[in-house]
């Protein structure tokens, strides 16, 4: 990201139910078969986690969102199209902020978890995690 005034001061992490994100944080959780195959952990902006939801997470009845402060792994983002290539972002998406930091994930990255319901899909959990769900 360019300048320091268009820079998030959060990326998120979802985590679907079948990976329960259990206090207390451990100091790295497992991965998916996604973030492992890539060599990344595959992130989301605030803007982007709609769109994320309703693409990946579909038949997902709870997920854990990951609240991370950027300014703790900004050293190890790369801003990629979602298959972590610098080709392109995705039409008014741009691109998305990928954690290149050996796979690691945990207490020392994340501020906060959210759990979202799918009650008939996501714009529910969308509304009312306005609050919290921040750039």
């Amino acid at each position: 990201m360019a300048s320091l005034a268009s820079q998030p001061r959060y990326i998120y992490k979802i985590v679907p139910s079948t990976s329960p994100v259990r206090e207390p944080m451990p100091e790295k959780l497992a991965v998916s078969d996604l973030d492992e195959g890539s060599g990344f952990i595959h992130l989301s902006t605030a803007h982007q986690v709609a769109n994320t939801l309703k693409t990946f997470f579909t038949e997902e009845p709870l997920v854990y969102v990951l609240r991370i402060e950027y300014h703790r792994v900004i050293q190890d983002i790369k801003w990629e199209s979602p298959d972590g290539r610098v080709t392109g972002p995705r039409p008014g998406e741009g691109l998305f902020p990928h954690l290149y930091n050996g796979l690691r994930l945990g207490r020392e990255e994340v501020e906060s978890v959210a759990i979202w319901q799918n009650d008939e899909g996501w714009d529910k959990a969308l509304t009312g995690a306005k609050p919290w769900l921040l750039n």
